[in-house]
């Protein structure tokens, strides 16, 4: 096999690719055609480096088998959205959470119910797209400085996505490597109460520097004039709270939500057989003509495709990455890494590249697990899978909002009508990358990492 006497070609390549991924999340341009151009792009680079067509389809083939447990979760997500807005669970969780807000301190109030509500649906994006929009009216509505506002939306909602067993991110970072999800979940809540205790603080402290004027919002108003928002509502929720503290199968959790939920829209929101198919093949959308119709709609099957196919793409990148060995000459420099502290400098540090480059919290959360994990299955032993989950979800998961251009923080963005301006108050975010440098103090010495990437 010819090996080039430099990386110069994949080195233009790769920017070719940042450029495209950075151009489509800006433009707002479906991703999966630019990872589609990309991976087209670096087979041209590695065929001609040697690698046979049909070698590179099958290490494309093996990282892509990596996302069918993510997918199939995928799926479940997108059928509970659409059920939970039918049974008037979500505007349930929208209209109870705002009538608990106080004035005074609306911006720790938003955090808090944005991570509520996250840490329920699971979804960063169905957070924002829900409470989070009915939150920024309120604020809208003041005279107040949005931004702050903005932050803590977007902060509490990857509370959930970091931690929720019906988050799709921590679903992926389970199955690529090897752990198990609950046990993943235990561990972030211990790394995470310091992260929060802080957050809380700090929003505390936004909340008296820019008070709102609390004004009805119409969205809210609307709510109960078009859904029965009895506590029984709540049910398909409190469900998957159960059954996760029962440590059942998150799928099964799931499917048992989607059938209570079913049973609820169909009796109490009096929603036919026939349109509960709709919403959970096409997604929901309410029929009324209400301020309702934008705020309220999403999930069901086909609108998760497009989320599905940038995780095959992208698991995809991830097998040839891995199988061809094309990011070897990081070992140079991660042979350097001595001790747990520069570990987590180092897994820091290739976390934000694969975010920056790679735009999509998925992508960074496997190019960062591939690069990092022999260094941690040699400095951890035989915890090294959990450590190494526990650094992805406190790095490439909470950086990925905090890049302007990587869809995990451009849609929300987007959604609230704000610009880069939040990011700076997203400090919940910021506090678990520096947090792992204080958790990974020991000095225990690191053997040379071997130069394959594979397990």
């Amino acid at each position: 096999m010819t090996q080039p006497k430099n990386n110069l070609d994949l080195a233009v390549v790769l920017f070719i690719s940042f450029c495209l991924l950075v151009g489509s999340a800006i433009a707002s341009v479906f991703i999966a055609y630019a990872l589609s151009i990309s991976l087209f792009l670096f087979g041209v680079v590695l065929n001609r480096r040697g690698f046979a067509v049909i070698a590179l389809l099958q290490m494309g083939m093996r990282g892509a088998r990596q996302a069918f447990p993510v997918v199939q979760v995928l799926l479940l997500i997108g059928m509970v959205t659409a059920v939970w807005m039918a049974a008037g669970t979500v505007p349930a969780l929208v209209y109870y959470g705002i009538k608990l807000i106080s004035a005074q301190f609306f911006i720790l109030w938003t955090f808090l119910l944005t991570g509520a509500v996250s840490v329920l649906i699971g979804t960063s994006f169905g957070t924002v797209g829900t409470i989070g929009i009915a939150l920024m009216v309120i604020a809208r509505g003041s005279d107040v400085d949005v931004n702050p506002v903005a932050g803590a939306i977007i902060a509490g909602a990857f509370v959930g996505d970091r931690c929720s067993p019906m988050s799709s991110s921590a679903y992926l970072v389970a199955s690529v490597t090897g752990t198990d999800l609950y046990r993943n979940l235990r561990n972030m809540i211990v790394s995470g109460m310091w992260p929060l205790l802080l957050s809380l603080a700090f929003y505390t402290g936004l909340s008296l520097l820019y008070p709102v004027q609390l004004v009805e919002a119409s969205a809210t108003t609307a709510l109960p004039e078009v859904f029965d928002l009895s506590a029984v509502v709540l049910s398909p929720a409190i469900a998957v709270l159960l059954l996760a503290m029962l440590r059942v199968d998150v799928k099964w959790a799931m499917a048992v939500s989607i059938g209570l939920g079913c049973a609820i829209a169909h009796a109490i929101q009096n929603y036919s057989f026939s349109a509960l198919m709709r919403f959970l093949v096409f997604g929901y959308q309410l029929d009324q003509d209400t301020p309702l119709q934008s705020i309220l709609l999403g999930g069901g099957l086909l609108p998760m495709a497009k989320a599905m196919l940038v995780v095959l793409l992208s698991t995809a990148f991830a097998g040839i990455f891995a199988d061809s060995k094309v990011l070897s000459f990081l070992d140079r420099w991660l042979s350097r890494v001595r001790n747990q502290r520069q570990l987590g400098q180092a897994t820091i540090l290739v976390s934000v590249v694969a975010n920056l480059f790679g735009c999509t919290q998925t992508i960074a959360i496997l190019l960062t697990e591939q690069i990092m994990r022999p260094y941690y299955q040699q400095q951890f032993n035989g915890k090294g899978r959990e450590q190494l989950a526990l650094s992805l979800e406190d790095t490439a998961v909470v950086i990925a909002p905090l890049v302007p251009w990587n869809i995990a923080g451009l849609i929300p963005a987007t959604v609230l009508a704000v610009g880069p301006g939040f990011i700076p108050y997203a400090l919940y975010l910021f506090l678990f990358p520096m947090f792992i440098l204080f958790r990974t103090h020991k000095a225990r010495t690191i053997r040379p990492a071997r130069k394959d990437l594979s397990l």
